[in-house]
């Protein structure tokens, strides 16, 4: 008889290994490399260590006039304005929004603190109360129509925006609002023009709401909400999360900065111009862009849109000391916007690769798929 064949050995089952990191997109196979420490430092302090750069060149270049105390304390009161609109464009881009009313809303709110003041009689808090509450409901109209009006956030804010410029046309006649002989009241004028501890008081107004954000976005709970809902609505909703709750209140939230910075602009102004708020548009969101590329790299965030506003700031300050033309402005902002719009991509990228490496190499974890 004929010995039957033995089956075949089986297969010995090969042990799964740590997880690889391979460069996503580039279908090279070649491991990608770990950003170490000084990397994130450079790419949350870069633009800091920009700032001081731009302060020892200039400082340098111009000695009798930049590093005083005078140009201090201009670019702390004139940067004030647009460090607060700029901390007002970036909370819907949180959500992934962009509010392009926040110009005429600017403009808006200062002519009518000047028209409630000076031709209604109204005292000036209840003015600047009013002001504030009514860009609260503007905040929370665009919400609702971006939300529920299924409209983007880009046609929906530049028609609202649009309708209020027409609406601060109307109330000022296309002229400007000019007070009395008597003037303003000087309470109301002290709002941006007093000093305390030797500093212009609104650079304690935009220090005191970057801290009441950064708080909101980076301690509380509310502020995971909004990251979340920016980053990925339908994961949000999945999980629970009322998306249009969150974007109406971020828009409300940005409604309401902009009413105070209309009660600061009519307080330095001292009269209505109807056109004067399309000019803070532009530098307030390449603050709020080039801020999410500072301190959190990746994400809007207050701390990042001051040291943007800083940065800008202290370029155009040095660049008026040195006798630039008027058309450096607009094309210093304009190069600018550019380049914050492209680096506020690559560092959105860069934190999602390196959120899935380490996804990756979490020990005793497996490694989830990527979108």
């Amino acid at each position: 008889m004929t010995a039957s064949p033995s089956p075949p050995p089986r297969p010995r089952p090969r042990r799964p290994g740590p997880p690889k990191r391979f460069a996503l997109g580039r279908g090279t196979g070649r491991p990608a490399r770990p950003r170490g420490p000084g990397g994130r430092l450079v790419g949350a302090y870069g633009l800091l260590a920009l700032t001081g750069l731009l302060i020892l060149v200039f400082s340098l270049t111009l000695p009798r006039t930049f590093p005083t105390l005078d140009t201090v304390d201009s670019i702390l009161s004139a940067q004030s304005i647009p460090a607060v609109l700029a901390l007002a464009a970036m909370v819907p881009i949180v959500t992934g929004a962009f509010d392009l009313s926040i110009g005429y809303g600017l403009g808006l709110a200062h002519v009518m603190v000047l028209r409630l003041v000076v031709d209604e009689g109204w005292p000036w808090p209840l003015a600047c109360l009013a002001v504030i509450l009514g860009g609260v409901v503007v905040g929370v109209v665009n919400g609702v129509i971006v939300e529920f009006g299924r409209i983007d956030s880009f046609i929906a804010t530049l028609g609202t925006g649009s309708m209020m410029y027409a609406v601060t046309g109307w109330i000022t006649d296309g002229g400007r609002i000019v007070p009395g002989p008597q003037g303003l009241p000087a309470a109301f004028t002290d709002l941006y023009n007093s000093t305390l501890l030797g500093l212009p008081v609104p650079a304690f107004y935009v220090l005191a709401l970057a801290l009441a954000l950064w708080l909101a976005l980076e301690r509380l709970p509310l502020g995971r909400y909004l990251y979340v809902v920016g980053s990925n609505p339908r994961a949000a909703d999945l999980v629970g999360i009322p998306v249009r709750k969150y974007t109406v209140l971020a828009f409300a939230t940005s409604g309401l900065i902009v009413g105070f910075a209309g009660v600061l602009l009519a307080a330095q102004q001292q009269l209505g111009n109807p056109s004067v708020g399309l000019d803070y548009l532009l530098p307030a969101f390449v603050g709020a862009l080039l801020g999410s590329t500072a301190i959190k790299p990746g994400r809007p965030n207050a701390m990042g849109t001051l040291v943007a506003v800083a940065v800008l700031a202290v370029g155009l300050t040095g660049i008026a000391q040195m006798g630039a033309e008027f058309w450096t402005v607009p094309l210093f902002h304009g190069a600018t916007l550019l380049l914050a719009v492209g680096l506020a991509g690559y560092s959105a990228r860069r934190r999602v690769r390196t959120g899935v490496f380490a996804a990756r190499d979490a020990p005793g974890e497996a490694p989830e798929p990527s979108p």
